[in-house]
């Protein structure tokens, strides 16, 4: 009788898997792609939020409130760097291990870590999971997708690899042992190319305000994480891969992006410099100046680090780093923000529309209408999302009006600067800033497009047009 009794259970849990199983599947069918993308980063926001509060992650007697948590797994899943707790004291040699792992998920993509296990198990991936990795990884074409994130991943972790041998072997002497270095440089080349910014020191990089080479080097890793994988892809193949009968052309993304990276940088940088020449640089040298207006410039795109605290720096230049979160990093990278090319494009169509003309060129090449509406629909959702953000935040928390607006734009570009709101906020305030930190990493485009069907039949039919008074 118990026998007959254990296979009876035994066969009700079964079916009760495979019905769960069905249920899923049919769920999954019935969604979009990118509806499917969007899920994962929830489900990994959820089981980073699990583990995160697990006791072993925690030092001995810290405790943790749950939202608190929540907001260290979304900051650390959207690479974004804000917290609300002091991550040195509060999360064990475990905790900030688990921190890091967060980060490579976040930052190169929940679909792109799935399929390097999938090709260390040397599992098939199928056309399914290709779909999904073109989507997250903003793609055209699936052909050559596989190859395509295992050189993305290899360059990835090499550079990481490359950027902790340098920053360690340089900390040697900062630090009581060599292991200790070895961490903090591993550490701090992870944070930095993946652009996570999550301080584990309580000081971030303000100790190497006069250390132009940690500059640097910081500066490169973030580039390297922030200008777009298909960027590095193409300088690779044009340093190591000529072919000299075939010409090698960079593609229109690359020299757009690029173009658009170093201008903001570049520009950006020399703006700081210029806003606190009289201010915060007073007295100082022009090297210092020079160097930490660059690394600022740098690290506002989206990696969050510091080297001066933003606290101390005029309003005219909060309002510039402001802006430079807001556009973020480029697409097809780590970071958030509407992105280099969204920017670059709606600049072009301002431009185009003064000019009075009727298309946008750029390199000599015309782009695609469809590219230029949703730059501009980006664009626009992004500034009312923002405001409509801060005005929220004006209402629940206490704080100045450029406290507020910079905490928005961090979170919103995955940059993760403050000028010390984020620890001081309310727990409505905490929701807003992890939902902001959510949508920038995943994408304007992308949330807006998780609304539409996936059978939702596209629009054929031509209505008459009628002129409308415009400005």
């Amino acid at each position: 009788m118990r026998e007959k009794k254990r296979n009876k259970t035994k066969e009700f849990e079964y079916d009760q898997e495979v019905k769960l199983r069905r249920r899923f599947k049919l769920i999954l069918a019935r969604m979009t792609p990118v509806q499917v993308i969007i899920a994962y980063y929830f489900i990994a926001v959820t089981i980073s939020t699990f583990v995160l509060s697990l006791p072993f992650t925690l030092q001995e007697g810290v405790k943790v409130s749950f939202i608190d948590t929540l907001f260290t797994a979304a900051s650390s899943v959207s690479v974004t760097g804000l917290a609300t707790v002091d991550v040195s004291q509060t999360y064990s040699t475990a905790g900030i291990w688990v921190l890091m792992a967060i980060f490579q998920i976040g930052g190169l993509g929940v679909m792109m870590i799935s399929t390097f296990f999938y090709l260390i198990l040397k599992r098939r991936i199928g056309l399914k999971q290709r779909q999904l990795i073109m989507t997250d990884t903003n793609q055209f074409t699936m052909s050559g997708m596989v190859r395509m994130l295992r050189e993305i991943l290899v360059l990835i972790f090499g550079i990481e690899l490359v950027g902790a041998l340098i920053l360690g072997i340089y900390f040697i002497p900062l630090y009581p042992n060599f292991w200790d270095a070895m961490f903090q440089g591993l550490y701090n080349s992870v944070s930095l190319v993946t652009n996570a910014g999550v301080d584990i020191t309580g000081k971030s990089l303000m100790p190497f305000a006069n250390d132009y080479f940690v500059q640097f080097i910081s500066i490169l890793l973030i580039i390297a994480g922030a200008i777009g994988f298909p960027v590095l892809l193409e300088t690779r193949r044009f340093l190591f891969e000529k072919n000299t009968l075939i010409p090698f052309r960079f593609s229109l993304f690359v020299k757009v992006t690029t173009l658009t990276y170093f201008v903001l940088l570049i520009a950006g940088g020399l703006l700081i410099w210029l806003f606190e020449a009289n201010h915060f640089f007073s007295g100082k040298s022009w090297d210092f100046g020079f160097f930490n207006s660059m690394f600022l410039s740098a690290t506002s795109r989206s990696a969050g680090l510091q080297t001066i605290d933003s606290g101390a720096l005029s309003v005219s230049t909060l309002l510039l780093v402001s802006f430079l979160m807001f556009i973020g990093a480029s697409p097809s990278s780590v970071g958030g923000g509407i992105r280099t090319t969204t920017f670059a494009i709606t600049i072009l169509f301002i431009y185009s529309v003064i000019r009075g003309r009727k298309h946008v060129y750029i390199f000599g090449r015309e782009l695609y209408q469809e590219d230029v509406r949703k730059s501009l629909a980006v664009t626009l959702v992004a500034g009312f999302l923002s405001i409509s953000a801060i005005v929220i935040l004006m209402q629940t928390e206490t704080a100045s009006l450029i406290a507020v607006i910079f905490e928005v734009f961090s979170a919103f570009g995955t940059s993760g600067l403050s000028v010390g709101l984020t620890p001081h906020l309310s727990t409505p305030g905490k929701i807003i800033i992890i939902l902001l930190m959510f949508i920038g990493r995943v994408g304007i485009m992308y949330s807006m497009l998780s609304l539409r069907n996936k059978n939702q039949p596209k629009n054929a039919i031509r209505l008459p047009k009628e002129k409308i008074i415009t400005g």
